[in-house]
């Protein structure tokens, strides 16, 4: 009993001094156990007398009201007290020790079931390299990493050594005050190397022109919407960082090859896939995503490279998993051999669940390493002359860690800078079975199309000739074909086909839509098929992210009280919505961020949906993400809505162009894909 009480007087202790930490929990949540368990033993002690039973229990009483006045500084705490409340392995074990502590050997814990027979482990994802990355190494066989150019990273001495500083660092965050700065001082904007018909806004610039001063840290924390993947590549161009590593989550990693290629022309980019096998090895962008991290964390560590980006870096908040552990490392490496290597996390929601996630970050930016604040932060913190038991410490402490790169910018901040309405493409790879089964129908289509055009072709009467294509046979072929996909219920068509691209997509939009909810408050999800919906609904659940659904099946009070859900409870982060049911009518303004999952036949019905949230009394500009599968028919039409959008705004102007309907946009999908198919075959052919 004297350890328990001795244990909660620890407890409270470091409460007085802080928030409560990861070890301060189990404690209590040990403590907590084995007060239960000592009150059960002492109730069933039938060797003691009644009035020893009570004493006891009245001592025992008195601890566990110190605990519960110490649980009340802290909610977190309360929650461990519940019955349902899960119990650590930590707290387990400290409840061994404290027994032992004690002289009471610990019982096997009788609530953990006996382990099964164990079974064949699964085989860990092999380590690999790629064979490119083998011939670059083979090309410079007498370059070795020059360890010597690592930037020195002495601390000064300093009184702040003996002190414990990743706490109060925290604190600092964690208490600071209604315009407590958010940002690093950043320059003025600066013209810089962009290419032709490309333009940095204000805002992107000046982080741009922080690179080029020469800062290599960066928390870029800017929300959803503002260009954080263009400030990131044109940052590494300015550092000249190359080559350069990228870390992304799997939905985003063929956009951001793509925006490389928009932005930094002159510098190659490859996406790792799988094991790798079609990378390049000598390209100056190597773009990886999360998920294969494990299998190439080995020589992307050796490879040289001398910047770093983590793209939704909130996925590494847990220390204690694999992947943050391997981007922790490769960061290591990385600032162990390059000297001063541009380092950039980015994020819309640099914390999730609790300020603790900020540490995962700053240990890969090398501010910190597991317990201590490193060269760069620890030197400015002693040039302060202050120490935690200073009053300013807090506040000056949070503008070191501030100044060492956070850049943190949200929309109505910048709302002068970026249009009021704007949307944004972001391409996706349909792997897997799915991928290559849509790739298979596209191409039974092209080739159905095109037994029917050399069918035509032989059968005509005229006797004319065409040299090359014959493009008035095609649109006539187009034609036959969008009929028949119109009438017929049997084959693969256009129709059907779209649907599959947009089931296929439906779980990659919908992950992307949780990390914009993460990051950015509310998001409406919009979908043309009924499975689709269900599918973007599935995923959320999993993902905990509450939503609402809006359909075309649903009575007026449940689709209004879905609707009134989605605009007036906080915790109601996605609006799923059916493009054509509640493509009108509705205002969803509280939201700027749209994910458009499946693409519309016309630009008029895109234009409405973004319209439920571009509307009067929108304070923020608007963000239309739109989920196009590259490399297929999706990405054609996309092309041909926007085009049929200029005719339109045209036609609006007074033009006499004719606006373009439905029917064109899939009759204009199926010219292209048979004139695709047309060109291909004529390139095989024999000379």
């Amino acid at each position: 009993m004297s350890v328990l009480a001795r244990t909660v007087r620890e407890v409270e202790a470091a409460l007085k001094r802080g928030r409560a930490t990861p070890a301060t929990r189990t404690r209590f949540q040990a403590v907590a156990l084995l007060l239960r368990e000592e009150r059960a033993r002492v109730r069933a002690d039938g060797d003691a007398t009644e009035a020893q039973r009570t004493d006891r229990l009245k001592r025992l009483d008195g601890i566990a009201t110190t605990l519960a006045m110490t649980a009340v500084r802290d909610p977190a705490l309360l929650a461990l007290l519940g019955d349902d409340a899960v119990v650590s392995d930590e707290a387990r074990s400290f409840t061994r020790d404290v027994l032992r502590n004690a002289g009471i050997e610990p019982v096997a814990d009788a609530a953990v079931p006996e382990a099964p027979p164990e079974e064949p482990a699964a085989p860990a994802k092999p380590r690999v390299v790629p064979q490119s990355v083998v011939s670059r190494q083979l090309a410079n066989p007498f370059l070795a990493p020059d360890f010597s150019a690592a930037r020195s990273t002495a601390v000064r001495p300093t009184p702040l050594a003996s002190w414990e500083l990743l706490g109060p660092l925290l604190r600092s965050f964690e208490r600071a005050g209604a315009g407590a700065p958010a940002c690093m001082e950043l320059p003025a904007p600066a013209p810089g190397r962009v290419p032709r018909g490309r333009e940095l806004m204000p805002h992107q610039s000046r982080l741009v022109a922080a690179a080029a001063a020469g800062h290599r840290t960066f928390l870029l924390a800017d929300e959803p919407g503002l260009g954080k993947t263009a400030q990131a590549l044109l940052a590494a161009e300015a550092a000249d960082a190359y080559p350069l590593l990228v870390v992304v989550p799997n939905v985003v990693k063929t956009n951001w090859v793509r925006e490389a290629g928009l932005w930094t022309p002159h510098r190659t980019a490859t996406a790792i896939h799988g094991n790798g096998d079609s990378i390049d090895g000598f390209a100056d962008i190597i773009v990886v995503n999360y998920e294969v991290l494990d299998r190439h964390v080995g020589w992307l560590g050796q490879f040289g490279f001398r910047g770093m980006v983590v793209d939704e870096a909130h996925f590494i908040k847990n220390k204690s998993s694999q992947r943050s552990q391997h981007v922790l490392e490769i960061s290591r490496r990385i600032r162990q051999r390059a000297a001063r290597p541009l380092l950039m996390a980015l994020t819309g929601t640099p914390l999730i669940n609790d300020i603790e996630d900020f540490l995962a970050i700053w240990q890969f930016l090398g501010w910190i390493d597991d317990t201590t604040p490193l060269a760069d932060l620890m030197n400015a913190l002693a040039a302060t002359g202050l120490t935690p038991a200073d009053p300013g410490f807090s506040a000056a402490a949070r503008a070191c860690v501030v100044d060492l790169g956070i850049v943190r910018r949200r929309k109505v901040d910048v709302a002068a800078d970026i249009p009021a309405r704007r949307i944004a493409d972001l391409p996706v790879e349909l792997d897997g079975p799915a991928g290559r089964s849509i790739r298979a129908a596209e191409r039974d289509l092209a080739r159905r199309m095109l037994a029917r055009y050399d069918e035509a072709l032989a059968n005509r009467r005229s006797g004319a000739v065409v040299e090359g294509i014959d493009h008035d046979l095609v649109r006539q072929v187009a034609r036959w074909e969008q009929k028949d996909a119109t009438t017929s219920t049997t084959g693969e068509n256009v129709f059907g086909m779209m649907r599959r691209i947009g089931r296929a997509k439906a779980d990659l939009a919908a992950d992307y839509a949780a990390q914009l909810a993460r990051s950015a408050s509310k998001v409406v999800f919009f979908a043309k098929h009924v499975d689709v919906m269900d599918a973007a609904e599935e995923t959320f659940r999993r993902a905990g992210v509450r939503f609402s659904s809006i359909r075309g099946d649903q009575s007026t009070a449940v689709r209004q009280r879905n609707i009134d859900a989605f605009v007036q409870d906080p915790g109601v982060a996605v609006a799923v919505c059916s493009l054509t049911a509640a493509g009108v009518g509705l205002n969803l303004q509280v939201a700027s961020n749209i994910v458009l999952a499946e693409l519309s036949w016309t630009a008029a019905e895109q234009t409405q949906a973004i319209d439920r949230s571009h509307r009067i009394g929108q304070s923020e500009p608007v963000t239309a993400w739109r989920i196009i599968a590259a490399q297929t028919i999706d990405a054609r039409i996309a092309e041909l809505i926007d085009g049929k959008a200029g005719l339109a705004a045209q036609a609006l102007d007074g033009s006499d162009e004719e606006v373009g309907s439905s029917a064109d946009v899939q009759l204009e999908a199926l010219v292209a894909l048979l004139t695709g198919a047309l060109e291909a075959e004529r390139e095989v052919e024999p000379a």
